[in-house]
């Protein structure tokens, strides 16, 4: 086989790789610490060699010269660019829970998330492992794979340009994502809130009783009860969020 030829085959691997990876890298359940580097790097060579086969690559762009640099920073951005907005979403249920948390007094209680190898709230964990069961239940993860080989098809390798007006649409659904975790710990803050008000009235009305010894027991159990009560909720809008998500990682592409 020609140098030539045989440099074209290489690269028509090599660029499908670098996109792949960086998803791979920074993906929700892909990218958590518990999942080696090595088992990142071998999904990314094994999807690569399956999606190869049908893209073109520019026959005119080599590796080592400054198109073919560009190139490579190009497909790793996407790739990056699209775990993120997956991830956002993760960050958002973190948020949620940490807000809860400290509203029912849990804010101390704090656990390791495997997802982003840092320390939550007790309740961000528990709905973080909730999300990612959830991710898998509705096949998130197939469905983000997918969408990684449509990008080929928006941004093909035969084209070196990248739209960046794109990344618009991933501040705008940032901010939608925040101010919707927000509201889903709407009604557990709102309940805790006025459990806090109640006793502060009950306290005004009784100076010798210990508030602290039972309001924040009671405030415990009530954040709890409506947590379990709101979780059908949370199930539908993470769904909304995951489908809006693996929707919006081709629109930051333009």
């Amino acid at each position: 086989m020609p140098i030539d030829q045989l440099e074209i085959l290489a690269l028509s691997y090599l660029w499908p790789f670098l996109r792949i990876s960086a998803l791979l890298m920074v993906a929700p359940v892909f990218g958590a610490g518990t999942v080696s580097v090595r088992i990142r790097v071998v999904l990314a060579a094994l999807l690569s060699a399956l999606m190869a086969p049908m893209l073109a690559v520019n026959a005119e762009i080599e590796f080592f010269s400054a198109p073919g640099i560009l190139m490579a920073l190009r497909e790793i951005v996407i790739g990056l660019a699209m775990g993120f907005v997956m991830q956002m979403i993760f960050g958002a249920v973190v948020l949620a829970g940490q807000s809860i948390a400290t509203g029912m007094g849990l804010g101390f209680a704090m656990a390791v998330d495997p997802q982003n190898g840092v320390q939550v709230p007790i309740v961000s964990q528990i709905k973080v492992v909730i999300a990612t069961l959830l991710f898998l239940a509705i096949d998130g993860h197939l469905m983000l794979l997918s969408a990684v080989f449509q990008s080929f098809v928006l941004v093909p390798l035969t084209d070196p340009g990248f739209a960046v007006t794109g990344f618009e649409n991933v501040v705008s659904l940032g901010s939608q994502l925040f101010a919707s975790a927000l509201l889903l710990g709407l009604p557990t803050l709102t309940a805790v809130l006025m459990i806090n008000v109640a006793f502060g009235v009950i306290t005004r009305a009784s100076p010798q009783l210990n508030i602290f010894a039972v309001g924040f027991p009671v405030t415990i159990v009530v954040g709890l009860v409506f947590l379990f009560l709101g979780m059908p909720a949370f199930v539908a809008a993470m769904q909304r969020f995951f489908e809006t998500g693996v929707n919006q990682t081709l629109m930051v592409l333009g």
